[in-house]
């Protein structure tokens, strides 16, 4: 039996397969946010014995974890601790306002004590290798996967080999710098990168609404939000084409729960974005939603183990 673990900065699911495509037992919940910074490590234990539960399984049996999580990594005497924005308060302090002062959250050396054998992957990586197994980018050896949620992440695969880099950070395109806007402060400390601009958790901060309030509003006719809904694709649609242009990409494949609730009034935007620079570059690389549509983020998991 494996567990398919899933941290995003809005929330934790968990799940279990015993092969195939299924996934069992599975739940849900907000991201633990309080008290020691093993609060997350202690979460996915106790969802992992409480899916065991639910499914009749001993938990001796659960041996294998695909953790498939909102990074950056940190590497701390050899395990993955995560500095992730959205999750740990002391990278920006309190302007952030989290409810915590940790620097990392500790993860890989608590669920090694557990699991005999865990695997750690950058979210945007795991959903890239779900999305080349199963999804839309079956097929391509020149992708990337990005999603547009709490906050933003990417994963790239060149000439058929997923990047990784020295830490498991390659593809943190959310935090390359996008503006000198002051009042875009990101978790991680940054003002003015991609995620302190466009991501779900910066929409509320910037304009007073959440992102599927002012989507709705500017889908409704309304013209200011339209108009900001317009510069966040431009934000993005840019950084976009930066991924093409650095690395060459055949196609882009989007998820993450900003973008999947309104692709249809969002992917037009970003398309014609990107189609604006350079056809050299970006003549024959497709933007597409996510093949696994709203449940890739449980199969990103699931690819680290099958």
């Amino acid at each position: 039996m494996k567990a398919c673990i899933d941290i995003g900065g809005t929330k934790v699911a968990v799940s279990l397969n015993d092969g195939g495509m299924d996934l069992i037992a599975r739940r849900s919940e907000p991201t633990a946010k309080t008290g020691d910074n093993d609060a997350v490590a202690v979460q996915i234990l106790r969802m992992v014995d409480e899916s065991c539960a639910e499914a009749g399984i001993a938990p001796a049996k659960v041996q294998f974890a695909g953790v498939a999580s909102a990074g950056p990594f940190v590497m701390v005497q050899g395990h993955i601790e995560l500095a992730t924005p959205n999750i740990c308060g002391g990278l920006a302090g309190p302007g952030r306002g989290l409810p915590n002062d940790w620097m990392t959250a500790l993860l890989g050396a608590p669920l090694a004590q557990r699991f005999d054998q865990v695997r750690i992957e950058n979210d945007g990586v795991a959903a890239l290798e779900a999305e080349r197994r199963w999804g839309a980018l079956q097929g391509f050896d020149h992708c990337a996967y990005v999603t547009w949620s709490t906050g933003i992440g990417t994963g790239l695969c060149v000439d058929g080999r997923v990047l990784h880099g020295k830490n498991g950070n390659a593809g943190h395109a959310g935090h390359t710098f996008a503006s000198d806007n002051d009042d875009a402060l990101c978790g991680c400390g940054n003002v003015g990168d991609v995620e302190s601009l466009v991501a779900g958790s910066a929409v509320e901060r910037r304009f007073g609404a959440d992102a599927a309030t002012l989507l709705q509003r500017a889908r409704d006719g309304d013209g200011e939000a339209a108009a900001i809904v317009d510069e966040l694709c431009r934000v993005l649609g840019r950084g976009l084409y930066n991924l093409v242009a650095t690395l060459d990409l055949q196609r882009i494949s989007l998820g993450g729960s900003v973008f999947w609730n309104n692709r249809d009034y969002l992917l037009p935007r970003l398309r014609s974005e990107v189609a604006k620079h350079l056809p050299a570059l970006t003549a024959g690389c497709e933007l597409v939603p996510a093949g696994l549509g709203n449940r890739v983020g449980d199969y990103a998991a699931l690819a680290l183990v099958a």
